[in-house]
């Protein structure tokens, strides 16, 4: 973007999206003065900054939706998308699989014409046509080891987390007729605020006294649930148990919930209870 005229001085975006000033030398400011603070010029320009990062957040949130709700991807709506910057930024390096659900390779290059430039799992360079494209859920990656140290060498940085995401499988050891998951009950914080503030900045929904997660998988919907509480936003608390609810609200046993419900479920009761304070007051992380 080129410079624009602000009162004496001329102001323009950098390459990390920050708003910079000149004098009429042509001289770089260290700041943007406060007398043209209010300039139009100058609100705009941050305006548009706070658009842009909104709008690279809301990119970033819709490609997750897709892998954790396994959606198919029409590749012309990829084509399409590609052209924006900021799709592209979150969208590039993703691991993508094809209709059969096997691994294609890291997403490079979509193009209406050509079709999806990829790096496929020998590290070569290829183009392949397909009508559509899936994101999978890391869970699903039956070598994600070995997706993950290749990554490593092809220097891949995924904004949506994908490959080094956390995740979470059902050992042999569960209960399968059991409805809770304890593992991370009795976090303590010092106010119920403070839980839900955690649960809030972290991307998921309160409602009800509870953390709440949706997850639709092959076709059937579940909410992973951790509660919270429902009394005084002032008084301690401590998280309680993590548990799996169907369609019609009733909790789901254990053995029914399906792969990718499960480890995001337990990635968020864990991202909560992590939050919890230690013996010396402190916050754990």
């Amino acid at each position: 973007m080129g410079w624009m005229p602000a009162g004496d001085y001329e102001v323009a975006l950098d390459d990390s999206g920050r708003v910079v000033c000149r004098n009429a030398k042509g001289r770089l400011l260290k700041s943007v003065p406060s007398k043209i603070a209010d300039d139009p010029a100058v609100i705009g320009l941050r305006q548009l900054v706070e658009w842009l990062e909104r709008h690279e957040r809301e990119c970033l949130e819709r490609v997750e939706m897709w892998m954790i709700r396994s959606l198919p991807v029409p590749a012309p709506v990829l084509a399409e998308v590609w052209q924006d910057p900021a799709w592209q930024s979150v969208l590039r390096d993703l691991v993508v699989t094809g209709e059969d659900g096997a691994v294609a390779g890291f997403l490079r290059d979509v193009d209406a014409d050509s079709g999806l430039g990829l790096v496929d799992l020998d590290g070569d360079t290829v183009r392949v046509r397909a009508a559509e494209v899936r994101i999978p859920h890391p869970v699903l990656l039956e070598d994600l080891e070995d997706l993950r140290e290749f990554a490593v060498e092809l220097g891949v940085e995924q904004k949506v987390q994908q490959l080094f995401r956390e995740v979470w499988s059902r050992g042999d050891d569960r209960d399968t007729g059991a409805r809770v998951v304890d593992d991370f009950e009795g976090g303590r914080f010092q106010q119920l605020r403070f839980l839900i503030g955690r649960a809030t900045s972290l991307g998921y929904r309160v409602r009800g006294g509870q953390s709440v997660l949706p997850v639709l998988e092959d076709g059937h919907s579940a909410e992973a649930r951790v509660w919270l509480g429902d009394y005084d936003g002032y008084e301690s608390v401590e998280t309680g148990p993590l548990s799996w609810h169907g369609p019609d609200g009733k909790a789901l046993p254990l053995g029914e919930v399906g792969p990718v419900a499960w480890s995001e479920g337990m990635r968020m009761a864990a991202a909560l209870y992590a939050g919890r304070e230690t013996e010396d007051g402190e916050q754990a992380a």
